[in-house]
């Protein structure tokens, strides 16, 4: 497990506005970095899901699309209305961001410093990796394969609540 201080970092909403990840950070975030055309995007529903259930106790779910797998539509109102129309999603989605090399968002530098389940860090892999932020700073980072739903998510989720 990985310590991570996120204070400060801001994302570009698809929505126009600004979400300071100061105003969240009181509770368990979930990001994820997501893709219209991928195998996993079907996982948007259990993240819908997951939001509708633990949001009011104080989950943030932030799904951070990204076309660096070359998997993801052409514009920011493109990814919102295939979100809206397919997954009714409700949870926050940023404007679309990179998560690997030089150029990618602040975030993602420091997610990145967290190792999945058999210890391995480093860039993402692929689309739908997942990261959550606890309260106490500490990061649980899981792979394409484990679902939103997992008990491996929803029981850390659960004891941060």
């Amino acid at each position: 497990m990985t310590k991570i201080d996120l204070k400060g970092i801001e994302l570009p909403l698809n929505d126009g506005t600004t979400l300071a990840l100061d105003s969240v950070l009181s509770g368990p975030v979930l990001f994820v970095n997501v893709a219209s055309k991928c195998g996993f995007t079907p996982q948007y529903a259990a993240l819908e899901e997951l939001h509708k259930h633990y949001a009011s106790q104080g989950l943030t779910v932030v799904a951070l699309p990204s076309n660096q797998f070359k998997q993801e539509l052409g514009t920011d109102a493109e990814v919102a209305e295939f979100c809206s129309l397919n997954y009714g999603v409700t949870f926050p989605v940023t404007k679309l961001v990179s998560v690997n090399g030089r150029g990618r968002h602040p975030l993602f530098a420091q997610l990145t410093k967290a190792t999945d389940p058999l210890g391995i860090g480093g860039p993402v892999l692929w689309n739908f990796e997942k990261f959550l932020w606890l309260p106490n700073g500490q990061v649980h980072r899981f792979r394409s394969v484990t679902s939103p739903s997992d008990p491996q998510i929803t029981l850390k989720i659960a004891g941060a609540v």
